[in-house]
């Protein structure tokens, strides 16, 4: 989740509706300068007992974060409190549970993409070595309950806490239980980002297969293999799921604005503190009558905000968000980006991603979405197949797009190796939630424990 970054001195107040588009319209760039930004998530865990660290204990998450200033980092307060760190590789933040996230830099290519999470991993195994812990690829918690598990001091999560029982039963195992990889997308105008959102939205259910490794809860299989996917099935239907509208004719930014009004709210920041603000509208913020803050009008760090509240498969704030993907080792995390700037980043690819998707209905969309948290790969999809059916393809019209790109590095190679841990899976026929079940029937012998000796 996101880290608020401070507005730039004194704000004027959004008194046009047209002003909410901009961010959207401002996020518009020339394909030379589109970027790259990927987000990935890790669990922490403490060597002896495989505990989750607590914020203040002796080697705990405010330890660990505080001794990646030997690499140059920088703190990030909120009420005195150390929530984050920033440097030149992005920004380490913390989730609600304390699961470290590196927000990557906007990079140029996945050979920088992959520099940077090799760096970031090699600052965690030093850090962990000195804090007594380790960190873990995984879509979420194997055997951790909720109450075994801390809460960062951060205001927003509070709020959020609170609100999350009132509209699902999954919200705070989203919260507290999960972790992601993510890439952050540029597009250059309103129609190419309606294009891009509407292919990844449609692939978005493949991007869960192939990354797909939660099978486990509190120290069982679960009977999903994505089961951080099938959270988010009941976490809030207000700011979930597929989008529809996002595959209607005329679909572009106004319309994504009209969906963002309609996602109740969770929190305004006013001097340096959340304001609960959870379940009141946006739209009544902008007439001057938010419940939470009477008579007062949104400013643009507001509307930031609110966009960054909505958790849609694929999200659009001035670039395009891919979430479907759990957390996962060194490899998939450079293997994600390279399957989303390959079918995104070349035109002919995107074209030819579209054309697998495009004859498919809403409810053909909603029903994939559904299947793929149990079924991965296996899942069907229209036309008799199943989606490892279509997977091939897909990473096929990746490569060609990577291809294109032509992004070497000293060496001479382009991008396209970052896709081969994909095309093990794929050719295997197996998910990564899969080989871990196999392990925890056979040589783990029910010990899902084991599962602590893939930590980076």
């Amino acid at each position: 989740m996101s880290t608020r970054k401070a507005s730039d001195g004194e704000e004027r107040p959004i008194e046009r509706r047209e002003q909410l588009a901009e961010p959207m319209q401002a996020g518009e760039k020339p394909v030379d300068a589109w970027r790259i930004g990927t987000e990935h998530e890790k669990l922490v865990f403490k060597h002896d007992d495989k505990r989750a660290p607590s914020y203040d204990e002796e080697g705990g998450i405010r330890d660990i974060l505080m001794s990646m200033r030997q690499f140059g980092w920088e703190p990030v307060e909120e009420g005195g409190k150390v929530i984050a760190m920033s440097g030149d590789d992005g920004t380490i933040s913390l989730e609600p549970a304390g699961q470290l996230e590196l927000s990557g830099a906007p990079l140029e290519n996945l050979h920088q993409t992959c520099a940077e999470t090799g760096r970031h991993l090699k600052q965690c195994k030093i850090v962990g070595d000195e804090c007594g812990v380790g960190f873990l690829g995984l879509g979420m918690w194997p055997d951790k309950t909720r109450a075994e598990l801390p809460v960062m001091p951060k205001g927003r999560y509070e709020i959020m806490m609170r609100h999350m029982p009132r509209v699902g039963t999954l919200g705070l195992d989203m919260m507290l239980r999960t972790c992601t990889i993510q890439v952050n997308l540029d597009y250059a105008s309103e129609a190419c980002m309606a294009q891009k959102f509407r292919t990844s939205l449609a692939l978005q259910p493949l991007g869960t297969a192939l990354f797909a490794n939660s099978p486990f809860t509190e120290g069982k299989p679960n009977g999903y293999l994505s089961y951080r996917s099938h959270i988010w099935s009941d976490t809030d239907p207000a700011r979930t799921g597929m989008l529809p509208f996002v595959f209607e004719d005329g679909f572009g930014y106004d319309r994504y604005v009209d969906y963002m009004l309609d996602v109740p709210m969770y929190f305004v920041f006013r001097d340096g503190k959340y304001i609960d603000a959870a379940g009141q509208s946006f739209r009544d913020f902008m007439k001057g009558e938010l419940p939470a803050l009477p008579g007062e009008l949104p400013t643009p760090s507001d509307w930031q905000d609110h966009l960054s509240t909505a958790f849609p498969e694929v999200r659009l704030k001035s670039f395009l968000e891919m979430r479907g993907s759990d957390g996962g080792p060194w490899n998939r995390i450079c293997a994600m980006p390279a399957l989303w700037v390959g079918l995104l980043y070349d035109q002919s690819a995107l074209d030819a991603a579209w054309d697998l998707v495009k004859d498919w209905s809403m409810e053909e969309r909603e029903a994939l979405r559904s299947a793929v948290p149990k079924l991965g790969l296996k899942a069907p999809i229209p036309g008799g197949r199943t989606l490892g059916d279509m997977a091939g393809e897909v990473l096929d019209i990746a490569h060609a797009g990577l291809a294109a790109r032509a992004r070497l590095d000293a060496s001479g190679n382009d991008e396209t190796g970052f896709l081969e841990p994909l095309r093990e899976i794929v050719d295997s026929g197996k998910t990564p939630a899969e080989v871990l079940l196999g392990k925890y029937h056979g040589e783990w012998g029910g010990d899902v424990t084991r599962v602590y000796e893939e930590a980076f």
